[in-house]
């Protein structure tokens, strides 16, 4: 088959090769996002593979299906770029990668606590310059912590078991736990506001849509423990930014882990050393002691990334082969 990679780095070219020689697809890559701009590079490909900051809308849509693509293979489990009814509208099937490696995002959430939670990213910054200093380095335990999850699904879960094994107190918000898994866990289900109010860390791992887009607003950030630590491994827009922003300047929260942005567009997987960026905001954010960035990077091991482009390219075959399509989206 036929496939338009979008979005694509070294990494993603060198998982999906290896990947594909079990295919045998014919793969063609672009660094360009695909977007309404950027369609007609997909015209004669019965596939395309974009990635999270890929934006179909309607109009892209319809390019791509006059183009003659058939299939949108996501290589990612959030599709909330793609304007799913449109593509139904117009006979495009789209699949997705459901679950790739729920480690790689839950361990890359303890990544940003831990180095929050021990300041070794100041540490390191000192000791490069000569600073061996302690001052101003002190952490705390995560023994005894309650540790609150917002999303309990497959990356959720492991979140709260690396949690439990740290010795944390955990509380789960989601309106449909898994009981074996609570139970196994001895966590708590608890409602939204009072895993806010509890918790000494909050980690988010849901899923963007219009009920969660701006859950953790000026109101929630409020409600949370004074000085407890915030992280974000699953979809920026969950997080009112200008809220966060308010909220660290009013000191309330003792650190905050960002893997994600909500207009992280052209700016996350982007190098703009040389020219920086105009998101005030974010620029702001950067700038707090206590406020730890990474480039939506949770995804990026071995692991994940061989798993991804296994199921994306399996998504394919199954479709050209009119096979059952476990991992259709609508």
């Amino acid at each position: 088959m036929r496939i338009a990679v979008f979005d694509a780095h070294s990494y993603d070219r060198q998982a999906l090769n290896e990947a594909n020689v079990r295919f045998a697809h014919q793969l063609s890559f672009f660094e360009a996002r695909l977007n309404q701009a950027t369609a007609p590079l997909a015209a004669g490909f019965a596939a395309v593979c974009p990635f999270v900051n890929c934006r179909l809308d309607q109009d892209c849509l319809k390019q791509l299906a006059q183009g003659g693509t058939r299939l949108i293979a996501l290589r990612a489990a959030g599709f909330n770029g793609i304007d799913i009814a449109a593509a139904r509208a117009l006979g495009l099937t789209v699949m997705r990668v459901p679950a790739y490696s729920p480690h790689a995002v839950a361990e890359h959430a303890f990544a940003l606590l831990l180095t929050l939670v021990r300041k070794t990213h100041r540490a390191h910054a000192r000791v490069r310059e000569a600073n061996f200093a302690l001052d101003g380095l002190v952490g705390f335990d995560l023994y005894g912590k309650t540790f609150g999850v917002v999303g309990a699904g497959k990356i959720g879960q492991v979140a709260a078991t690396i949690a439990r094994g740290f010795g944390c107190r955990v509380l789960l918000a989601d309106p449909h736990p898994d009981p074996a898994f609570v139970q196994s866990l001895a966590a708590h289900v608890v409602a939204l506001p009072q895993l806010l109010a509890e918790a000494d860390i909050v980690s988010l791992h849901l899923p963007l849509t219009p009920d969660s887009r701006h859950l953790i607003d000026a109101a929630a950030l409020a409600a949370m423990k004074p000085g407890a630590i915030l992280i974000n491994t699953s979809r920026g827009a969950i997080i009112d930014s200008g809220a966060l922003l308010d909220a660290l300047k009013q000191g309330r929260l003792g650190g905050v882990g960002l893997d994600v942005y909500e207009l992280e567009e052209g700016v996350f997987f982007e190098d703009l050393s040389n020219t920086g960026f105009k998101d005030d905001v974010l620029a702001r954010l950067t700038t707090f002691p206590n406020v730890l960035i990474t480039s939506h990077q949770g995804f990026l091991t071995h692991e994940a990334l061989a798993n991804i482009a296994h199921t994306t390219l399996d998504n394919a075959r199954a479709f050209e082969a009119g096979e059952p399509l476990t991992n259709q989206i609508g």
